[in-house]
C-alpha cells in the first residue's frame, strides 16, 4: 500500500468532502429549512467537523491521535444523520433526499469505524514515529 502524504489523498476524505457538498446543496440551500436548522447541521456536517477532524487528525502524523479524530468525525456523522431525520420529519426533505443523504451519513461511519480499527490495530504508531527512529 503506498504512503499516503496528503489528507486529501485518503478516500473518507474525499467521501467526507462529498457529503459536505451534499449536505450544501440539499440543506444549507434550501428554503425550507430554518437558519437555525442551517447553522447546526452545517456545523455538524463534513463542512465542519467530520472533514475538518480527519484532517487535522492527519496532520498531527501519530496514529493514535488520528484515530481520536476519527472517533469525533464519526460522532459528527451521527449527528448529521439526526439532523437529516429531524429535517425530513419537519418536511424540509423529501424521502429521496433524506434517504441518499442519510445512507451517505451511515457509509461514513462506517468507513470511518473500519480506518479507526485499522489504525488501532496497526503495528506501525504514525509519521512522527518513524522519523524519531530516523533519528536515532
Amino acid at each position: 500500500m503506498p504512503t499516503i502524504k496528503n489528507f486529501e489523498d485518503l478516500e473518507i476524505w474525499q467521501k467526507s468532502r462529498i457529503l459536505c457538498q451534499n449536505i450544501d446543496r440539499h440543506c444549507l440551500k434550501n428554503n425550507k429549512f430554518q437558519k437555525h436548522d442551517q447553522n447546526q447541521i452545517d456545523r455538524s456536517s463534513a463542512s465542519a467537523s467530520v472533514m475538518d477532524n480527519i484532517a487535522e487528525g492527519f496532520e498531527r502524523e501519530g496514529n493514535r491521535e488520528f484515530a481520536n479524530f476519527l472517533t469525533m468525525s464519526k460522532g459528527s456523522a451521527g449527528e448529521v444523520r439526526s439532523q437529516l431525520i429531524r429535517a425530513f420529519d419537519r418536511n424540509y426533505l423529501d424521502e429521496s433526499t433524506f434517504l441518499m443523504l442519510k445512507d451517505e451519513a451511515i457509509n461514513m461511519s462506517k468507513k470511518l469505524s473500519g480506518f479507526i480499527n485499522y489504525l488501532k490495530n496497526s503495528e506501525d504508531k504514525g509519521n512522527k514515529f518513524n522519523r524519531n527512529k530516523e533519528n536515532e
